[in-house]
């Protein structure tokens, strides 16, 4: 039987990209996490990315939680008003708290962040910290030079596949919301 998943913190770009498509199935994304009853957890930001996919389950019933710093609110990326937020002192806790509230995590396209954060997932179920799943959402194959360099990585013995890796890659918004109800 499938765990019902609560809460996941979606990470992605606090920009759009240049692929229309992102846009898209980010508020594909809140919308889906809204129908199916799941909070979503996620860094805070009105613009991008983010403000879609937090749009995507605001517009459509969803509980959204932001976490987020004074000094990224101030730099780049400014609250959504529409969730519940909550301001830490910097992004190491942040990135703590965001992962402590959440049961899964959904990685959307983004930039340094976005890869920071999925860095930081993947190495804490690299050395068993943590069983919580991952979620690529891999729009128009965003993240296939990433499974390239990981499988660089193997290749050369710098990574070593394991039972403790988690994680689950999806093409499209359809295919996640079946991986993520299915887990």
């Amino acid at each position: 039987m499938a765990k019902k998943l609560k809460s996941v913190a979606v990470y992605c770009g606090h920009q759009y990209g240049t692929d229309p498509q992102f846009k898209k199935d980010a508020y594909a994304v809140g919308k889906m996490l809204a129908e199916n009853g799941i909070r979503m957890v996620f860094g805070g930001g009105n613009v991008g990315l983010m403000g879609t996919v937090a749009n995507g389950a605001l517009e459509n019933g969803g509980v959204v939680k932001g976490v987020s710093t004074d000094d990224v609110i101030a730099l780049q990326e400014p609250a959504h008003e529409g969730a519940d937020m909550q301001v830490v002192d910097g992004v190491n806790e942040r990135k703590q708290i965001m992962f402590e509230m959440s049961d899964a995590f959904i990685i959307l396209p983004g930039g340094i962040g976005t890869l920071n954060e999925l860095s930081d997932i993947m190495t804490m179920q690299q050395i068993g910290e943590t069983t919580k799943p991952l979620f690529f959402l891999n729009t128009n194959n965003f993240w296939g030079p990433l499974d390239e360099l990981i499988e660089h990585m193997m290749n050369n013995g710098f990574v070593v596949k394991t039972d403790n890796y988690h994680f689950y890659a999806a093409n499209t918004v359809a295919e996640l919301t079946e991986q993520l109800l299915n887990i």
